[in-house]
């Protein structure tokens, strides 16, 4: 009767999941992405996931689930069970604004995702078509002030951190411009490059080779410091606008209640990938940088962010279309 209970005992325990992290993962994991494949955030998944496999020693799944800003994929995450086995690589919209632009109260990240380390930051750059009269920014400012409601900005939908930028340079400088929103930094990119729009905010994993290629004029960019990519391209807290520095991020997140053993062994992992040399360079080639932060330093990066953008998603009445 002892060895039957046992037996059972031990069965319970494995259908419960992981008790630690040397007992986790037993089987693949699965990586949910809020975007189609072949962006910014899908990249980085991408390279994360092959190297946790390869240290791992199990599969790691992408699984794209674009929609809703990201909402749709924030929402089944959420929901999913806390494991190990499924996690969530976020960014800025789908995990800060997606619920509030939308007016859907489907998650909310400081209850539902725990937070266990930032992948990547990637700047933004204020971009201008050549055919834009303006050389730097102080031009720029100069040019949108003189002619209000001329210039037309790509945006890659509302509620992208390049459109919250937007609106808060508007409003912090009383400065007012057409906001031309596509389905996707693609699409905005190609009518930047036909001249139909004027200028855009974008994440330099997309507009660095045109930038290079001399299409567009690189005017700022976000970042805290100079980028290696472009030197000669002074960042907005250089100008003197250090309201308008801030990146794009991308992060891993396990389901709330996950247990602390998996986050850890998730965690020391992360760390040792980013620092690794072969994928420092893929982000430095992405227009990136990998950025490895312990839990509690992603969740007041994330506390920061919330409340710095979401004034300024409520201020400018920000809504999906």
């Amino acid at each position: 009767m002892r060895l039957i209970w046992i037996a059972i005992a031990a069965a319970a325990a494995m259908l419960a999941g992981p008790a630690s992290g040397q007992q986790w993962p037993a089987r693949s994991v699965k990586l949910i992405v809020p975007y189609p494949a072949g962006g910014n955030v899908d990249s980085a998944a991408r390279i994360v996931a092959d190297k946790l496999q390869e240290k791992l020693g199990q599969p790691f799944i992408i699984e794209n689930k674009a929609g809703a800003g990201g909402m749709i994929a924030g929402e089944a995450f959420a929901k999913s069970a806390p494991d190990g086995y499924t996690l969530f690589v976020g960014a800025n919209g789908p995990v800060l604004f997606a619920t509030e632009i939308n007016k859907r109260d489907a998650y909310n990240w400081k209850k539902d995702f725990m937070p266990i380390s930032t992948i990547s930051m990637t700047p933004l750059v204020l971009e201008v078509h050549p055919s834009v009269q303006a050389n730097n920014f102080k031009e720029f400012i100069e040019l949108a002030k003189r002619e209000p409601g001329k210039l037309t900005m790509a945006s890659p939908g509302p509620g992208t951190t390049n459109h919250l930028l937007s609106e808060l340079m508007q409003s912090n400088l009383e400065l007012q411009w057409v906001t031309a929103h596509y389905r996707g930094n693609a699409p905005a990119i190609n009518d930047l490059l036909g001249g139909q729009v004027q200028f855009a905010f974008d994440q330099l994993t997309v507009s660095l080779q045109h930038i290079k290629a001399g299409l567009f004029r690189a005017l700022a960019v976000t970042s805290p410091h100079r980028l290696k990519s472009l030197p000669d391209v002074p960042t907005f807290t250089e100008l003197g606008y250090k309201d308008f520095d801030g990146q794009t991020f991308t992060g891993l997140f396990a389901p709330a209640g996950t247990p602390a053993p998996v986050i850890d062994k998730l965690h020391e992992t992360l760390v040792a990938i980013l620092k690794d040399p072969s994928v420092v360079d893929k982000f430095e080639k992405l227009g990136g940088e990998a950025t490895p932060m312990t839990p509690d330093e992603f969740k007041a990066y994330l506390e920061r962010e919330d409340t710095k953008w979401i004034p300024v998603v409520r201020k400018a009445n920000i809504r999906a279309d």
